[in-house]
């Protein structure tokens, strides 16, 4: 949801050159400033680097739910990919603005909120300039959907009810809009901060 909801946003800004879609699967759309790079194996980064140049902003929208895996199998989805990716662009471009999208609740005691806090360090000293967006609920605009089939049934459920939590407490839910403006600001202008909660991502995303 948030690739499709980011990529919408992209494609719509005429500032913006050029994208380059990095996923498993294309995603289905055409434009003139689109390019697509498919990697069914997505630990095949090594080999990537070619087709990576010229770009100076990343949007790493990619991850898992850790709902039944284990802490080494999050780690090596979340930390492991994250960082893979990562070292690959700081050495094409390391003035590059690199904006991972992390979750609300990163930092905690839970396991994941300890992988994704170190996965949200690591970044941090990777690149000068690298922004992490502490994302919670999403609230779909334009039909993007969830590719796990949980995360589908939770928002066909929860869906009516997300207007009413954002009024109660605005900064836990976001629009796709409002993401993908939000993180286009930070690659362009940057933040005032680099990490970056629910409340900061709608003021930079606000139209």
């Amino acid at each position: 949801m948030v690739g499709q909801g980011v990529l919408r946003e992209c494609l719509r800004e005429d500032g913006v050159e050029g994208v380059l879609a990095v996923g498993r699967s294309s995603t289905g759309l055409t434009h003139p400033r689109l390019r697509e790079l498919i990697r069914e194996n997505m630990f095949d980064f090594g080999a990537a680097a070619a087709d990576m140049q010229g770009y100076d902003a990343c949007f790493f929208c990619l991850g898992v739910s850790s709902g039944g895996m284990s802490e080494a199998d999050y780690t090596r989805l979340t930390f492991d990919l994250t960082l893979g990716w990562a070292h690959v662009l700081a050495r094409i471009n390391p003035a590059m603005t690199f904006v991972y999208v992390s979750g609300a609740g990163t930092g905690g005691k839970a396991i994941w909120a300890q992988v994704k806090g170190r996965t949200e360090a690591a970044l941090l000293a990777l690149f000068a300039s690298a922004y992490m967006v502490r994302l919670g609920a999403l609230r779909s605009m334009h039909g993007e959907v969830s590719k796990t089939r949980w995360t589908r049934i939770g928002y066909s459920l929860f869906r009516p009810l997300l207007p009413l939590i954002r009024a109660i407490a605005p900064g836990s839910v976001i629009t796709t809009e409002e993401l993908g403006r939000a993180m286009l600001r930070v690659a362009r202008q940057g933040a005032p901060k680099r990490v970056l909660e629910g409340r900061d991502l709608r003021a930079l995303g606000a139209p």
